[in-house]
């Protein structure tokens, strides 16, 4: 720290009775009353440099009246610094006082006019020539200004400063002036006292070193700072980026480790001028955010939007927040989205209206294609031997398309992991899941395993939702997304609709027919011992949050079992083959039989025979033997059979034709769940 000596006699300065006097031979014939503190002085080394005190002394008598100066910048300490100086006494001048004792000779009206040599001159130069050129001499300067803000701006010294900063910011660190910073402890004040200068140790190493020393000002002279620096266009955007994320740590309640926003709340804030503190705060440091795309992270961005929550910032803030987020939104984690709801309105514990807002203004980023550089006519009739700078620049732009696309299947993958976190919310609406489920397009989910756990976790914490609100959830899903793991799990899974159950049997085993080298493949042991399961035992319950199908695996006595049964039916189809060849009569009997199996189910209408054509149709020859259904678990492996049947037709029929008549397997479906939802006739009598 630089400082400055002035005057050359020793302090005679006493007090007496809690009056300032002045040691001399010479009788007291002034009387200044500063605030509460009273100075017996003398007129000829006070008036002779100070203009306003002439002006008192002629306007009243002041061998009566005191002479009162109750608004003096700086108060007492300042005051006696002026009047030493009038006096000759030695005063020690830095960074520290320098601001006071400006503004008060400023106030006394000691200028050059008055005397040459006067206080007012010998302060700017040392300001100008010595502190103004420190690094953190300046910093310590512009920080004492908010005790005086109106004379430091007329004065301006606030904007010196201001300049000063943003300048060494802008310059090489090696060549800045480092002087004593008074927030460093009393080892490196004596180090500093012992060797004259800073040690190298003490010099920041990082292009960012800055940061941390303007993080201790103000958050209004921060910003004219920042406002300053990012105006002379030499700092990078990331750096600015840093700087603003080390000052919000240093001032924003619930940053920190110690106390996670999760645990704050409107009652723990609710102290009036703190809150409007930090409300001020952190909508100025949304305001500097720079414009730069990747120059914040963000997870810092979506801090922010936990400390809008809590603090009840604008809403035009949280909304330049949501968009900042959506153009850098494949950067995010699950725990960065999980923003506390802090919202009377509703007893969610999330707020997934801000992360549906999010996801929207990802969506709505630049998706359309790259368009190719237009070519001008002397272009079109010369050779060119290279690529062009706008080519060079159409490649780029075919790449970041593609880097779109890659960060849209990011974006899907964090949704779903999203929604299974909050899908144990007992509050969370249906509609709040399927609309942001909806929010991402298909093509960015190649698989929906993590969407069906999702749902699956959804329907667990939500047991009464009623079978539309189920069948609504589940049209989410994809059934030809799913792995084999999934599949096991919903065929299984009692909390599904059956529409959905027997779509992803149906997908499945189209999948292994395709997949076979013969005229009809084998289906998998899983799905055999599924199937056996189902016939034996009933619907199995799916464990509570396993996905293992390692307990699903028959023994091998079921399995032998199943497979022979599976050759007997490939036996009778090979002599309904032979038969029909021969001109027999025997499929109408056949599809009797599975007329009579489907109409014996309990409690349907006559109308129900509309559906057993076209399942009849579908399922081509069926079993010899077909059991009556009773309930829902054995109506499920009647649809299995005949899928079964149907993907061992006879080998003279084309796989395209099977895939063909997928829509035919959807109408069947659709009319036995409307048929099993109606409520039964009971003027009508089953067949």
């Amino acid at each position: 720290m630089k400082f400055m000596k002035l005057g050359n006699r020793p302090d005679t300065f006493y007090t007496a009775e809690a009056v300032r006097s002045v040691s001399s031979e010479v009788t007291s014939d002034l009387v200044i009353q500063v605030r509460t503190s009273r100075y017996l002085l003398h007129k000829f080394p006070l008036l002779s440099k100070c203009g306003r005190l002439q002006k008192f002394c002629i306007d009243q008598d002041t061998t009566q009246d005191p002479i009162e100066l109750p608004d003096f910048p700086g108060g007492a300490e300042a005051f006696e610094l002026c009047a030493k100086f009038c006096y000759g006494i030695i005063i020690t001048l830095s960074a520290l006082n320098i601001v006071a004792v400006r503004c008060g000779a400023e106030y006394l009206e000691m200028t050059e006019s008055i005397e040459k040599g006067n206080l007012i001159y010998k302060l700017d130069v040392f300001l100008n020539s010595c502190v103004l050129r420190g690094w953190k001499d300046s910093i310590i300067v512009l920080s004492r200004t908010k005790g005086f803000p109106h004379w430091c701006e007329s004065l301006k010294i606030t904007s010196r400063c201001i300049d000063s900063i943003a300048s060494r910011v802008l310059m090489n660190p090696l060549k800045i002036n480092w002087s004593f910073s008074h927030s460093k402890g009393r080892e490196d004040i004596h180090e500093r006292e012992i060797n004259g200068t800073e040690s190298r140790r003490h010099r920041p190493n990082s292009k960012g070193w800055w940061a941390e020393d303007l993080s201790e000002l103000s958050i209004d002279l921060y910003w004219r700072i920042m406002v300053a620096i990012k105006s002379g266009n030499k700092v990078p955007q990331e750096l600015i980026g840093e700087a603003l994320q080390v000052y919000a740590y240093r001032w924003l309640p619930g940053f920190s480790k110690e106390k996670p926003i999760s645990e704050k709340s409107p009652e723990t804030l609710n102290g009036g001028d703190i809150t409007s503190k930090h409300r001020l705060l952190l909508e100025t440091i949304v305001s500097l955010l720079p414009i730069e795309r990747g120059s914040i992270s963000c997870s810092f961005l979506l801090k922010l939007i936990k400390a809008a929550n809590i603090l009840s910032v604008s809403q035009s803030t949280k909304m330049e927040l949501a968009r900042r987020v959506g153009l850098q939104l494949e950067e995010a984690s699950v725990s960065d989205l999980l923003i506390p709801s802090l919202s009377h309105s509703n007893e969610m514990l999330y707020d997934v209206e801000m992360v549906q807002r999010i996801v929207e203004n990802f969506m709505l980023q630049a998706q359309s294609p790259p368009v190719s550089p237009p070519r001008t006519r002397r272009e079109f009739y010369e050779k060119r031997r290279s690529r062009s700078a706008e080519d060079l620049d159409f490649q780029e732009s075919r790449r970041a398309s593609s880097a779109s696309h890659g960060s849209k299947l990011r974006v899907a993958k964090l949704i779903d992991l999203y929604l299974q976190e909050i899908a144990r919310d007992i509050n969370l609406p249906l509609e709040k899941v399927i609309e942001l489920a909806e929010a991402v397009p298909d093509f960015a989910r190649p698989e929906h395993d993590d969407l069906y756990k999702a749902v699956d976790i959804y329907l667990k914490a939500h047991p009464n939702l009623s079978k539309s609100e189920r069948k609504r959830l589940c049209r989410l899903l994809d059934c030809k997304k799913l792995s084999m793991e999934a599949c096991m799990h919903a065929a299984q899974n009692e909390l599904l609709p059956l529409r959905l159950v027997v779509q992803v049997l149906f997908f499945e085993q189209v999948r292994a027919a395709t997949s076979g080298n013969g005229p009809a493949a084998e289906l998998p042991h899983n799905l055999k011992a599924l199937l056996s399961a189902h016939e034996e035992d009933g619907v199995c319950r799916a464990r509570e949050d396993s996905w293992s199908v390692g307990g699903l695996k028959p023994s091998k006595q079921k399995l032998t079992t199943l497979r022979m049964r599976l050759a007997e039916a490939d036996n009778d189809q090979e002599d309904e083959v032979a038969m029909h060849d021969g001109g027999g009569c025997v499929s109408g009997g056949r599809n009797s039989s599975m007329l009579k199996a489907i109409c014996s189910m309990p409690n349907r209408p006559k109308r129900m025979l509309k559906s057993s054509a076209a399942f009849t149709a579908l399922a081509g020859p069926a079993p010899p033997t077909c059991a009556k259904v009773g309930d829902d678990s054995q109506q499920l492996v009647q649809l299995k059979n005949i899928s079964m049947h149907r993907s061992s037709d006879s080998p003279h029929e084309s796989k395209d034709m099977k895939f063909d008549q997928q829509a035919q397997w959807h109408q069947a479906v659709e009319e036995v769940e409307e048929e099993e939802e109606s409520p039964p006739n009971e003027d009508q009598s089953t067949p």
